[in-house]
C-alpha cells in the first residue's frame, strides 16, 4: 500500500469524526444564539473550562496513540494492552479527582474568567451537570487513543458519530421542546459522552478480545514502561497547559471587551474548531502512521509520512480559507440571526479566513511528534511560543480584538515554526 494511500485510508474517517466534535459545541452554541447574547456567552464560557480541563488531559489520547502504535509496529501484543490498561487507570483516577473537586474548580475557574455576574448563575449551572461526564470523557480519550494507535480509524468514527447524534438529537429536544435553556444542552452531552463510552467497550470486545489473555498483573507496572508512560504523559500535559491557557486568556480578554465581543469571537472559535479538528484527521493519520514505522524500524517510511501529510494538510488548509472567506456571513448566520451581531462580526472575519493557512503546520507536527513520542520537544516549542503570544498581546493590546486575534496567530504561527526548526536540526532522534 503507498503512503497515499494509507494517510487516507485513516485520514478521511478521522476527518469525519473529528468534524463531528466540533458540531456538537456548534449545536449547543446555535441553540443558546438563538435564545441570546447573554446565552451565547455563557455557553462559551462553559465550553473553555471544559475545554481547559480536558485539553491539559488529552495526553490520554496523544501519549497513548503515539506508545500503542509503536507497540503495534514492533507486533508485541502484551505492550499494546498494558498501555490502554495504563492510560485508563489514569483517566479514571482524575476523573474522580475533578468530581470529588467539582466545588473548588469551579469556583476558581469562574475567577480567573471573570465570569459577570449575569452570566455566572448559567455558567454554573452549565459546569455542575457536565462535570459528571468527567469519567466518560476521560475514559473516551484513552480508548479513542488506544484505537488510533492500533491503525483503527473506523472505530473512533463510529463513536464520535454516534456521540453527536446522540448530543444533538438530545440537546435540541431539551432546549427546543421542554425549554430547559442550558441545563438541556449539559444533559445532552452528558447523556452522549456515557453513550460513546459503553459503546467503546462493546467495539473493543468485538475485535481485539484476543489480546485480553497477553494481560500481566505485574507487567503493568513495570518500571521502565510505566516510567516512559509517564515521562510521555507529563510532558504533554505540561505542552498542553500552555495551548489551553493560551485560549483561556483569549477568552478572560473576549469577556473583557464586552458582551457582544465575546459572543463575536465564541462564534469565530468555532469556524477554527471546524479548521483544526479537519486538519487534526492528518496530524491523527501521521500519529498512526509515525509510530507504527519507528517501531517497524523504517525511517525512510517515516519521513515520506511527514512530507505527504503536509501536502494534504496544505491542501485542506486553503479550502477552508476559501470558504471562510466566501461564505463567512453565511456561516455565521447559523449562529444568530441578529444584524448588528453580524455588522459588528465582519471586521475580524479576516482573522478566520488567515486561521487555517498560518496554523496547519502546528497540528500536523503535533502529529509526527506525538508518532515519535518527542514530548519534551513539544513542550520546548509550546513555552516558546507561549512567551512570543503573551509579548505579542501586550505590544498589540491597544488594538483590541484585532490585537487579541493578531496575538493567537502569532502562538500557533510560532509553534509550527519552532517544531519545524527541531525537527531539521535533530531529525528522528527528537525526544
Amino acid at each position: 500500500m503507498t503512503i497515499n494511500r494509507e494517510i487516507l485510508r485513516l485520514a478521511v474517517p478521522n476527518i469525519l469524526s473529528n468534524v463531528s466534535v466540533p458540531l456538537i459545541s456548534s449545536v449547543d452554541t446555535a441553540l443558546m444564539g438563538r435564545m441570546s447574547e447573554l446565552h451565547l456567552g455563557a455557553i462559551g464560557l462553559g465550553a473553555i473550562i471544559f475545554n481547559f480541563i480536558y485539553w491539559n488531559f488529552g495526553f490520554l489520547r496523544m501519549g497513548t496513540t503515539g506508545i500503542s502504535a509503536q507497540a503495534y509496529g514492533a507486533e508485541n501484543r502484551q505492550r499494546m494492552v498494558h498501555t490502554l490498561l495504563r492510560a485508563l487507570g489514569i483517566a479514571w483516577g482524575l476523573a474522580l479527582l475533578i468530581v470529588a473537586l467539582q466545588v473548588p474548580i469551579g469556583n476558581l475557574a469562574f475567577q480567573l474568567l471573570e465570569v459577570n455576574e449575569a452570566q455566572r448563575p448559567l455558567v454554573e449551572t452549565y459546569w455542575h451537570i457536565r462535570v459528571w461526564d468527567a469519567p466518560a470523557t476521560l475514559g473516551l480519550l484513552a480508548l479513542m487513543g488506544w484505537f488510533f494507535g492500533m491503525q483503527n480509524a473506523k472505530y473512533p468514527l463510529i463513536l464520535t458519530v454516534v456521540i453527536a447524534a446522540v448530543n444533538t438529537s438530545l440537546s435540541w429536544y431539551l432546549v427546543a421542546r421542554l425549554g430547559w435553556s442550558v441545563r438541556g444542552v449539559a444533559y445532552g452531552t452528558l447523556v452522549a459522552q456515557y453513550t460513546g463510552l459503553v459503546l467503546g467497550f462493546v467495539l473493543f470486545a468485538h475485535r481485539y478480545r484476543f489480546i485480553l489473555p497477553e494481560i500481566r498483573r505485574h507487567l503493568i507496572l513495570q518500571t521502565e514502561e510505566l516510567q516512559q508512560f509517564f515521562a510521555v504523559n507529563r510532558d504533554i500535559f505540561l505542552r498542553t497547559l500552555f495551548l489551553t491557557a493560551a485560549f483561556g486568556f483569549f477568552y478572560r480578554e473576549s469577556s473583557a471587551l464586552g458582551v457582544t465581543l465575546l459572543a463575536v469571537n465564541t462564534v469565530f472559535l468555532q469556524f477554527v474548531n471546524w479548521m483544526s479538528y479537519a486538519i487534526d484527521g492528518f496530524a491523527y493519520a501521521a500519529e498512526s502512521l509515525v509510530g507504527k514505522y519507528v517501531g517497524a524500524q523504517q525511517p525512510a517510511r517515516v519521513w515520506s509520512v511527514i512530507r505527504r501529510s503536509f501536502g494534504w494538510g496544505l491542501g485542506f488548509a486553503l479550502l477552508f480559507s476559501g470558504v471562510y472567506w466566501f461564505g463567512g456571513d453565511a456561516l455565521f448566520g447559523i449562529f444568530s440571526s441578529e444584524a448588528d451581531l453580524l455588522a459588528e462580526a465582519r471586521p475580524y472575519l479576516i482573522w478566520v479566513v488567515l486561521f487555517p493557512v498560518l496554523s496547519f503546520p502546528c497540528y500536523l507536527f503535533d502529529g509526527i511528534y506525538i508518532g515519535l513520542t518527542a514530548s519534551r520537544s513539544m513542550l520546548l516549542s509550546a513555552a516558546l511560543a507561549f512567551a512570543a503570544f503573551l509579548v505579542s498581546y501586550l505590544l498589540l493590546r491597544d488594538w483590541g480584538n484585532h490585537g487579541l486575534w493578531t496575538a493567537m496567530l502569532v502562538f500557533m504561527l510560532g509553534r509550527g515554526i519552532f517544531q519545524g526548526l527541531l525537527l531539521r536540526s535533530r531529525g528522528l532522534q527528537l525526544t
